[in-house]
């Protein structure tokens, strides 16, 4: 990322291409990293690299991701904003978030035209979280003075607009190199070599594919609950899109008595698996979350509570607020019991509508009503709520993801102070 990075702002190829034709233009100036301002979005293994190697240049280094902690970025000596003032202060800007339903698209027309005219893009992390045409559109504008880029959409490109794109004078290109390095081939395979090495003489092997957990009828008995756990995970992170410092999980009841720790590493499964471009798995969950700064606490109580033979409650912390989450498994079925501070039940699955209100008449037609204009199904709809006509969290279990506009539509009808639509 920095090689490109640098390759762009110096025009090192176009003075290569230029001397190769023995051409002795030192007119080819390009420009400093010194004190300019870099945009970083996600700050995961890359990103927190690229960030602390651009900090060497002395830039200034603004980060966007909504799933570090504060005390992360100051370790880091870079200030987290969010992504508007990211946009609006960088000369820089580099992108370190995984290609998902939410990062896909993430920088289009809307977000490079509120960027200072001349600002460079570099994508280094996957094809198509910056949109291709809209980057071509603001080349030729002149919104963006340069772009670094060796990922894409589509590869190898073939369309129109990537061609166009690869071709443009002011872009740097690779063909999707990434780590792909003499040194990161043989140590590839050296790692292989002594990892086979190690299990042949019966030591420790790093980077396994599964735990082990017991016998078959343990594991039989563990799964639904760990598949929970990740559930709980993956609702939370979706639910409030925070920038979660620690998580403290309770596992109560007769699933106390395994090892938590499988558990709470299927929580941060869940919980980091959407926010990471790295692959989450049992094994490595609690490294990631360590590279993060994110902390876990983990309790255990034998005893059933709140009237459930078995129950996982996960709590989340950013800065001073704390959300909970709790869930059970019945008949093999994983169900949320417990969202924030009211007890509720329903099956976490497929495409979910949350939603908070002071609830009063009329208000479940109005949704049904919205949701039916723009041809979305409601599969079943739970309620959780302390008194009558008081404030209510709604969940809707839908056949159909809800765009953003009808999103919004919902949101005012019931005067909602809460909308969250979450995906599993």
């Amino acid at each position: 990322t920095v090689g490109m990075l640098l390759a762009l702002v110096r025009k090192i190829p176009a003075a290569h291409e230029s001397l190769k034709h023995l051409q002795w233009d030192r007119g080819i100036y390009g420009s400093e990293l010194f004190r300019k301002t870099a945009g970083v979005l996600g700050l995961g293994k890359v990103g927190s690299r690229v960030a602390a190697r651009l900090r060497a240049f002395d830039m200034e280094v603004l980060v966007y991701d909504p799933f570090i902690p504060e005390s992360r970025a100051r370790d880091l000596g870079v200030r987290l904003t969010d992504l508007q003032t990211v946009l609006s202060r960088a000369d820089i800007l580099t992108v370190h978030v995984p290609l998902s339903d939410d990062t896909e698209n993430m920088i289009g027309a809307r977000e490079l035209a509120t960027m200072k005219r001349g600002a460079r893009i570099v994508n280094c992390a996957r094809g198509g979280i910056v949109n291709e045409p809209a980057l071509l559109a603001a080349l030729e504008s002149g919104q963006v003075s340069g772009a670094a880029v060796d990922v894409w959409s589509e590869e190898p490109p073939r369309s129109p607009v990537l061609e166009h794109l690869i071709q443009h004078p002011r872009v740097v290109v690779t063909p999707h190199l990434g780590a792909n390095t003499q040194e990161a081939q043989v140590n590839v395979a050296v790692d292989v070599a002594r990892q086979l090495v190690a299990f042949r003489d019966g030591e420790l092997v790093e980077h396994a594919v599964n735990i082990p957990v017991g016998d078959r009828e343990t594991m039989a008995e563990q799964r639904p609950y760990l598949h929970l756990a990740e559930l709980l995970g993956r609702f939370c992170v979706q639910l409030e899109p925070e920038n979660v410092e620690r998580v403290e999980i309770e596992v109560a009841g007769h699933v106390a008595r395994w090892d938590p720790a499988l558990v709470g590493r299927a929580v941060l499964k869940g919980l980091l698996g959407r926010v990471t471009a790295q692959a989450v798995n049992l094994v490595n969950a609690h490294l990631i979350a360590e590279e993060r700064g994110l902390s876990m606490e983990i309790r255990t109580d034998p005893e059933s509570v709140s009237g459930y033979t078995n129950l996982i409650t996960v709590t989340t912390q950013a800065g001073a607020g704390r959300k909970i989450i709790a869930g059970t498994v019945f008949d093999g079925v994983p169900r949320i019991v417990r969202l924030r501070d009211l007890h509720i039940e329903f099956i976490p699955e497929g495409h979910i509508l949350v939603l908070a209100y002071e609830d009063r008449p009329g208000m479940v037609g109005r949704i049904g009503s919205i949701l039916g204009r723009h041809n979305v199904n409601i599969a079943s709809m739970h309620v959780g709520r302390r008194t009558r006509r008081g404030r209510a969290i709604v969940v809707l279990l839908l056949d159909d993801d809800v765009p953003g506009e009808v999103m919004d539509e919902v949101t005012k009808s019931v005067e909602a102070d809460f909308a969250r639509m979450i995906r599993l």
